[in-house]
């Protein structure tokens, strides 16, 4: 594991850095494939899409970071809040962040969000999964001690080893990055299916939500407790408990909206019957 790949003169070239930007390259070319096979037209938007997405979601996550999981050392050091490098980048807030960013650039372009949304998700998951290689290369969003002799050995660069020490670690992001794998596989094949308009997107946001919240009781970067559980884990319930019901009322606004099309075709196509003459 090796944090700096090579250096330009004095100036570093992190594997961090180097997998987001695998991430966001990954995350936007898949993005292009299945927007220009839906057929819409909305492929020509990607990359200003993914640059627009991408910068709102890395602001999103160092803020979501710095403010709900690390303020209480940032509040004395906020000089240190762009120093990303140092570990602390909160995948919720970027998801948060680059929605919100996502939402506006799709109004702005007359573009339909939740129809958008739902091809963009597929994308989106594996960003996130290329992106937690790039915490493991950089050692942070590591899981608590193992307490035996099996886990990972994090170099003495890295926030891991300055939180243990040698202690052997869950791998809580390897696992993450590949459960990410499997969100991204399903939501593939439910959108082969028939479902409403939404439904692939808010799926996207309770699998990814279930996973985290399970994952939380691994992670040890960060211990803070909110009613016996980690800030995190108090998120991916709430969106998981809105997520579902939201995912319902899609698919009952569907289903509503199917009767009311066939009630009327129904009618166009029934023949009037001639009125009888007195």
């Amino acid at each position: 594991m090796h944090q700096y790949l090579f250096f330009i003169g004095d100036f570093p070239i992190r594997a961090y850095g180097v997998m987001l930007a695998l991430a966001i390259i990954s995350g936007a070319s898949v993005a292009y494939f299945l927007l220009k096979k839906d057929g819409r037209g909305w492929h020509e938007h990607i990359i200003d899409f993914s640059i627009t997405v991408a910068i709102a979601g890395l602001i999103g996550a160092r803020l979501w970071d710095v403010f709900f999981f690390d303020w209480h050392y940032y509040s004395n050091h906020l000089l240190e809040i762009p120093y990303v490098w140092q570990g602390g980048m909160a995948i919720q807030g970027g998801v948060v962040f680059g929605t919100l960013s996502g939402f506006w650039f799709v109004k702005k372009h007359n573009i339909d969000a939740w129809a958008f949304a739902d091809v963009f998700a597929p994308a989106l998951i594996l960003a996130q999964s290329v992106g937690r290689m790039a915490n493991l290369f950089n050692g942070d969003a590591f899981g608590h001690p193992t307490g035996g002799n099996f886990g990972i050995l994090y170099p003495e660069s890295t926030l891991a080893y300055r939180t243990y020490g040698n202690q052997p670690l869950w791998p809580a992001e390897i696992w993450e990055g590949q459960i990410d794998i499997l969100i991204f596989v399903a939501l593939l094949l439910f959108s082969s299916f028939k479902h409403a308009k939404g439904q692939v997107f808010v799926l996207y946001a309770i699998l990814y939500s279930a996973a985290r919240f399970f994952l939380e009781f691994l992670r040890g970067d960060y211990v803070n407790l909110t009613m016996g559980l980690k800030s995190a884990q108090m998120t991916s319930l709430i969106v998981m408990i809105v997520g579902v019901c939201v995912f319902i009322y899609f698919g009952y606004l569907d289903k509503k909206q199917q009767a009311l099309t066939e009630a009327n075709e129904a009618a166009i196509e029934s023949p009037t019957k001639p009125k009888k003459r007195k």
